[in-house]
């Protein structure tokens, strides 16, 4: 029986963008089942006291650039440091995802383009017809999953998706949580490989 690894993530993220491929390689090669999990960013900041770009200090966001600038370096990706349509509203882009989810597909293939879309092509995830154009080239019924998307029922699980990552230990995108471990950021995605490897049980923490 395959073990599951949650993906608390949103659309909106670079983070989330630059470990996706490296993400689904490993949950490939360690036949792990994937639960994804997008989240409001803006929500989960304010429960466990997150900043959104904007509010963070200068110092802060310039060394983001930095970084930013360092991981397309290191990983070779073709992404703008600032797309034409970023930031955007990520709502019905990331619901969309709940949505795949929820009616039985599989969402990385939707994920993958989509955050080619935002970071490499520069699109507008926050358009409805952008999004449905993204989800048709992954072979998806774009106007029934984008109905789904706005109903009061995925709107329930992308709140509740959310709420269980606060409680689970999240605080950012993305985060990958293990048999109860909490993994935050593309660039701890070394010690999940180690983690699948070693056989070891979850390292937990108390405060």
């Amino acid at each position: 029986m395959s073990r599951t690894i949650s993906y608390y993530f949103s659309l909106v993220s670079p983070w989330a963008y630059m470990g996706h491929a490296r993400f689904m390689d490993l949950a490939r090669r360690h036949e792990l089942a994937v639960d994804y999990r997008p989240v409001a960013l803006g929500n989960v900041f304010a429960d466990t006291g997150g900043l959104p770009l904007a509010r963070r200090h200068p110092v802060r966001q310039r060394y983001r650039m930095l970084e930013l600038q360092r991981w397309r370096a290191r990983l070779g990706l073709p992404f703008k440091l600032q797309p034409a349509h970023w930031p955007f509203d990520s709502k019905l882009a990331d619901r969309l995802v709940v949505a795949i989810a929820a009616a039985g597909h599989d969402p990385g293939a939707f994920v993958a383009r989509a955050f080619a879309g935002v970071w490499e092509a520069e699109l507008d995830l926050a358009d409805e017809a952008t999004l449905a154009e993204v989800a048709r080239d992954a072979g998806l019924d774009a106007p029934a999953l984008l109905a789904a998307a706005k109903s009061e029922a995925m709107e329930a699980r992308y709140v509740q998706n959310y709420r269980d990552a606060v409680a689970s230990g999240a605080f950012g995108s993305p985060t990958y949580v293990l048999d109860g471990e909490v993994f935050w950021g593309q660039d701890r995605l070394d010690f999940v490989e180690d983690a699948l490897a070693s056989g070891r049980p979850p390292f937990m923490a108390s405060v």
